[in-house]
């Protein structure tokens, strides 16, 4: 289960596209027993996915990537409140025995130094904390990249999106791995 926002729905592009989708591809090709459900919605803050986790958690969900938090910076919202919500929707998870795999985000620079870093290590926090997977920026290698990214600048185009879903299946296979040798 992916939960996210726009970048993880894939704004701007056609479904197939999307990094969850190109997920899938990796996993079928590797023969992996697993279907990734794209559940990112556009606009969705951290306070949203924490609203529709229930639904997101709902069938025999083996591993959870949260990837929400980017909507929040762009809001300029608290960052303690997006560091309560990631951690309930973790904590969720974990209750049900889900390994969950946690996405960093950075936030724009237009809100400060001081909030920049206060929303980069609540992301490190949270995973510490947690003890859960960390991706410490979903946008690895493609933020800021005028070839990677659609005309907005903040939403991957088809390649930058394939970076995207590289950078998610580093950390993914092994736990597919271990899922697959616990079956």
């Amino acid at each position: 289960m992916a939960l996210g926002d726009s970048l993880t729905a894939g704004l701007g592009l056609v479904e197939s596209q999307a990094y969850p989708a190109l997920l899938q591809k990796k996993i079928d090709a590797d023969g992996y027993k697993f279907e990734v459900v794209n559940a990112g919605v556009s606009g969705d803050t951290s306070a949203g996915g924490l609203r529709r986790l229930d639904w997101a958690l709902d069938g025999n969900v083996k591993v959870l990537i949260v990837a929400l938090g980017g909507n929040d910076g762009l809001r300029g919202l608290s960052v303690g409140e997006m560091k309560q919500n990631l951690t309930k929707i973790i904590e969720a998870a974990q209750a049900r025995g889900i390994v969950v795999i946690l996405a960093g985000m950075e936030a724009p620079p237009n809100y400060g130094e001081e909030y920049a870093t206060a929303f980069r290590a609540a992301f490190r926090d949270v995973a510490r904390e947690q003890r859960v997977l960390f991706v410490p920026f979903l946008l690895d290698k493609v933020a800021g990249l005028t070839d990677l990214n659609q005309g907005d600048g903040i939403h991957p185009n088809a390649h930058g999106a394939a970076i995207v879903s590289e950078t998610m299946w580093n950390v993914l296979r092994p736990v597919l791995d271990q899922l697959s040798a616990d079956q």
